[in-house]
Formats: structure tokens, C-alpha cells, sequence
């Protein structure tokens, strides 16, 4: 449970990743009250981690279909610090890695006549989607899906591996991150997200209840754990700080700017430990199509005791800003060597990244540059 920013639990977050720890002395004096600004950051900053973490985004999800074992391995192979399981519920009371309920951008459940019939249309967070929802299903039933790339014309290379893998439940992401702890000695960080807490509740399931079970069997419900649980909902970020020790992240989507002010700052900072804002948030981009100034929302934050870890960096000219694009190939990376170290020179405390090997390349060159 979040006292107030602290000590113990900002230490938990920090310690247990490889060669990572507190900066004495790093976070930045208290600022001046005042408006966050939008545009421009008056200071330096410092990240409050010694190492800012690649935290891999679904997984190693540029090169394997995400949410897959295969595509979490791959990240740990490529160095990255921390997991990113999305977890929905089925309809027997397990929780899954999937990035939504809705399964059919993800999986090959469209090509399973036996569950023609459970196709259906659903409002999601005010949104009406048509589709097939994991919460008509049970993990049985789940566990005969196979997980496919969701931008097969953006990442050819990953859709090679269409229908290869099955869709993992959270006890075996966790079982993963024991394997890779007994077999390398590395500490690995598992950080899940809860997706649509309301919706989940107004159809009478309760995902972070059913999160916080799967903690306590499995002795990771205190501020030691190597877990740490995110949410773009209030509600659910501090109904999840009430039920576990371990860290919250109060995640920050485009829409929710109201959430990087002082107030909404300070609002966070009674529940959770870190943000994990849209990268506009933190580092606006030019009419140029370049890093502009980054805002002031890292030394806000800092100010407060929450770390920050924005999302996401891609490498192909898709996703780049474009500035840093190279040709007319979406599919082509792009100069995002550049792009990345404008976002760690941010003071950010870590990053999450669709490909861990090029962050942690890149990572190897702002740590050098810094000493």
C-alpha cells in the first residue's frame, strides 16, 4: 500500500534490477509552485534510477508476435529489464496476456468455426467493438488459439511466426521470470497491466481481485516482489494499491493531460509510485518533425518522489516522428538512434520499447556519454 511516497517501496521498485539502484541525491529540489508546462523544461534533469530500464512493450513484440512466452524470452535475450504482460480475464476466473478481451487482432480465433457463434459486439469504454471477448471463453478453450502478429504488413518478420504460440496466462509469464532468475541469477521485473478495470466490473469480474490473488498463491504481494502493477484508470490504480504492497504505476494516455498537473500530481502521489505517460507528455515533437524541449512533467514528477516511464518507442519509419524517418519504407527502421537518446537525455527513469536490443545499444551510448 502507497504511505505517502514511500521510502520502502520506492527502494523496491528500484533494487532489484540488474545493476540498477538510487542515485543519492539525484532527484532534483522541489520546484516552485506553479502550472506544468507543456513545452518547456527550465532544468536539467536527472533520472532517479541509476540505469533508466528498457522495459520491454508486450514483450520483444518487433519480432515475435506479442504477448507470447517467445516474445518475452527474446526480450530477456536482448537484455531488456522488465516484462509488460497486459492481462484480460476469461470466463472461468483466469488472467491472460492479451493487450485486449477483444482477441481476433491477435489471435487466429476468426479461422475457429467452433466459436463462429460467440462473435458478438460489446461498448468497451464507450466504445462499441465487434469482435471475440476473452471473457466468453474459458482458459481451455483459450489455450487452443494461436497468437498472430497484429501489424503483419508493418512487421512481415514477426507474421512469419503466426500461429506458432499460444496465448500464456499470467502464472506462466511469472514461471518464465523464475526460470530466467534460476538459470542466469538475473532479477527480472515483471510489470502487468490491468486493462478496462470498469468494464470488467460492470459485467460483475473482478480483475483486480482475480491480479491480486494470483499474487498472494503465489507469495509476490509485498513491496519486495519483483512485480509491479500499472492501470490507465484512477479507480483501478487505487483499488490495485489497496489490495497489494507492491508498486502502482498510474499509466497517462493522450486524452488524460489533467493527470500531469501539479494537482493531478499530487492526486497520483497518495497512490502510486511512478506515471507512465504518452511520450508527448514528456517530450513534444517540433513542427520539424524533431525532439522539440522536453516539458517539465519528468522534474514534476521527480518532485514528488514518482518515477517516469513514458511508452513507446518504436524503430520503423511507421512510428518514428517524422523527422527521423529514412524513405518512403514503412516497414524500414528509421534513424531512431537519435530519437531514443532525445528521450533518455528526458531524465526519464526508464522507457518501454517494442525492440529491447536497439534501446539497450542505444542506452550503452547515453551511459557513456554521461560519465
Amino acid at each position: 500500500m502507497r504511505h505517502n511516497a514511500s521510502a520502502s517501496r520506492r527502494i523496491a521498485l528500484t533494487t532489484p534490477l540488474i545493476v540498477l539502484g538510487l542515485l543519492a541525491g539525484a532527484a532534483p529540489a522541489a520546484a516552485e509552485p506553479g502550472t506544468h508546462d507543456a513545452t518547456r523544461q527550465e532544468r536539467p534533469v536527472d533520472s532517479i534510477v541509476e540505469v533508466p530500464w528498457i522495459i520491454a512493450h508486450r514483450g520483444a513484440s518487433a519480432y515475435r508476435p506479442e504477448h507470447t512466452l517467445a516474445s518475452y524470452l527474446l526480450a530477456v535475450r536482448m537484455r531488456a529489464d522488465v516484462i509488460e504482460p497486459d492481462l484480460v480475464p476469461t470466463s472461468d476466473g483466469h488472467l491472460i496476456s492479451r493487450h485486449e478481451n477483444e482477441l481476433s487482432d491477435t489471435t487466429d480465433v476468426a479461422d475457429h468455426p467452433e466459436f463462429a457463434d460467440r462473435r458478438t459486439t460489446k461498448t468497451i469504454d464507450g466504445q462499441q467493438v465487434t469482435g471475440w471477448f476473452s471473457e466468453d471463453f474459458t482458459l481451455a478453450e483459450i489455450k487452443t488459439l494461436r497468437a498472430v502478429e497484429r501489424l503483419p504488413d508493418i512487421r512481415p518478420r514477426s507474421a512469419r511466426h503466426d500461429g506458432k504460440y499460444d496465448i500464456p496466462t499470467f502464472e506462466e509469464v511469472l514461471d518464465l521470470r523464475d526460470a530466467v532468475a534460476a538459470t542466469t541469477g538475473r532479477d527480472l521485473m515483471v510489470i502487468p497491466e490491468i486493462k478496462h478495470g470498469a468494464y470488467f466490473d460492470s459485467i460483475g469480474i473482478d480483475a483486480e481481485r482475480m491480479f491480486a490473488e494470483v499474487l498472494d498463491e503465489r507469495g509476490l504481494s509485498d513491496e519486495d516482489a519483483p512485480v509491479v502493477v500499472q492501470s490507465f484508470e484512477p479507480d483501478s490504480a487505487r483499488e490495485l494499491n489497496d489490495r497489494v504492497d507492491i508498486p502502482v504505476v498510474q499509466l497517462i494516455g493522450g486524452h488524460q493531460r489533467h493527470l500531469t498537473t501539479p494537482e493531478g500530481l499530487d492526486d497520483i502521489a497518495t497512490y502510486a509510485d511512478a506515471i507512465g505517460p504518452t511520450m508527448r507528455w514528456v517530450l513534444p515533437i517540433g513542427d520539424d518533425g524533431r525532439a522539440g524541449e522536453p516539458t517539465s512533467l519528468v522534474a514534476d514528477a521527480h518532485d514528488r518522489d514518482l518515477l517516469v516511464t513514458p511508452w513507446t518507442l518504436r524503430s520503423e519509419n511507421a512510428f518514428l516522428p517524422a523527422g527521423y524517418r529514412k524513405g518512403d519504407n514503412p516497414t524500414a527502421y528509421g534513424d531512431y538512434r537519435s530519437y531514443y537518446l532525445a528521450v533518455l537525455r528526458t531524465g526519464v527513469d526508464g522507457v518501454f520499447t517494442d525492440s529491447p536490443d536497439h534501446l539497450y545499444k542505444v542506452r550503452r551510448e547515453f551511459l557513456r556519454e554521461q560519465r
